[in-house]
């Protein structure tokens, strides 16, 4: 019996291996069909762009060429007028020099580079019987600006809406890199610029502790210091078990809202510690940092006296639940409000990884948003050590 029991782990462990195999290869094939899809954007959109600007053609004739296209191969899709003008603003957007100096500001060069320089094409041979077969196709060599390689990084679809939606290159890496690391698809991407994660994310915090930012130096651009659960319903007056339960019956949308890399473990998590027991709220674990993440739901503003409760299942955590080959457990407050003194006071002493974070139960208004990401980007381009590489 153990003998066959054996066997069979080792059978599986193999076959785990050719899963593995499998998704890499997936991986990889996704990934080159999205570069071609975004080579061919560029290049549209670079020859649209120059006869517009040439004034060879307007917009009566950009019109024509969609209706063409599908007239002629309507099995092309995805060249309406609007997405050859999206594909117009791509190039140019992303052809300027500026981006090009951003993305080596914050990355390096290589993310400038592209893997095609040139794009030729073929005309195809015309399927019309007055065409003779023996005719040499025209050979259209596009001489243009190279595609940057950080483009590759998310899809076409998602880069039309961070242009449509972002007012500097600066944002618009964010994003793209953002994009990237949470696997955002365009519902997602939506919400994170409809919440500003960008501000978030990268703005001056002084919301966590000195053991959180000397055990996690990157906790910075990793957690947000405001998060949005307007998808909860909560009305203005509301307990913590609400709360909780509410979190509980969303948690798909609360985990995209702090980040795809939480793990949820589970509820009001038991800590026996002498004889009491003791509960966390809410209990994660995060992939990347592989550390446990406790929440503590508080729905009045954060008293330092509630940093002490949190401290303390830190310590439980880490001596009866943490794995050795697990990282310091991590512990964030959850509150609707916070003085932002009282709380660098409070986190200024505190050697545990912990930090504040306030829910919003609504979104900001839009003219409010604006004026901050105004504010922050001035913050931003003062501040030449602010890495926004995630």
């Amino acid at each position: 019996m153990d003998e066959n029991k054996s066997i069979i782990v080792l059978h599986e462990k193999q076959f785990d291996e050719v899963i593995s195999i499998i998704q890499l290869h997936q991986s990889k094939a996704s990934r080159m069909v999205n570069e071609e899809l975004l080579q061919t954007a560029w290049y549209v959109g670079s020859y649209v762009s120059a006869k517009l600007k040439s004034e060879e053609w307007g917009s009566k004739v950009v019109s024509q060429l969609s209706e063409y296209i599908r007239a002629r191969r309507p099995d092309l899709r995805g060249y309406s007028r609007r997405n050859i003008y999206n594909m117009v603003q791509y190039f140019e957007e992303y052809s300027t020099p500026q981006f090009s100096l951003t993305v080596e500001k914050f990355l390096s060069h290589e993310f400038v580079q592209s893997t095609t320089a040139q794009l030729q094409s073929a005309h195809l041979e015309a399927q019309d019987d007055n065409i003779n077969e023996g005719e040499n196709n025209e050979i259209v060599q596009l001489s243009t600006a190279r595609m940057p390689q950080v483009l590759t990084m998310t899809t076409f679809t998602n880069h039309t809406m961070i242009l449509s939606r972002c007012r500097n290159n600066e944002e618009r890496l964010f994003y793209i890199l953002y994009a990237h690391k949470e696997r955002l698809n365009v519902k997602e991407l939506d919400r994170s610029l409809t919440n500003q994660t960008f501000s978030t994310l990268l703005s001056d915090k002084k919301n966590l502790s000195k053991g959180l930012l000397e055990s996690y130096p990157y906790a910075p651009v990793i957690f947000k210091d405001t998060v949005f659960l307007d998808f909860l319903g909560l009305p203005k007056k509301h307990s913590e078990s609400k709360l909780r339960n509410r979190l509980i019956e969303h948690m798909k949308q609360f985990i995209l809202e702090l980040g795809k890399d939480f793990l949820f473990m589970d509820q009001e998590y038991s800590l026996p510690v002498g004889g009491s027991t003791f509960k966390a709220d809410l209990l994660f674990f995060h992939r990347g940092l592989q550390a446990l993440i406790a929440v503590e739901l508080k729905k009045t503003k954060f008293h330092p006296r509630d940093l002490g409760q949190l401290e303390f299942y830190l310590e439980a955590l880490d001596r009866d639940v943490k794995r050795t080959n697990e990282n310091p457990s991590i512990g964030i407050i959850l509150c609707p409000e916070a003085d932002e003194v009282v709380v660098e006071y409070a986190m200024n002493r505190s050697m545990s990884p912990t930090m504040v974070a306030e829910y919003k139960r609504l979104l900001i208004p839009k003219e409010l948003m604006q004026q901050q990401l105004n504010e922050f980007c001035s913050f931003f381009l003062k501040d030449k050590g602010t890495n926004i590489v995630v």
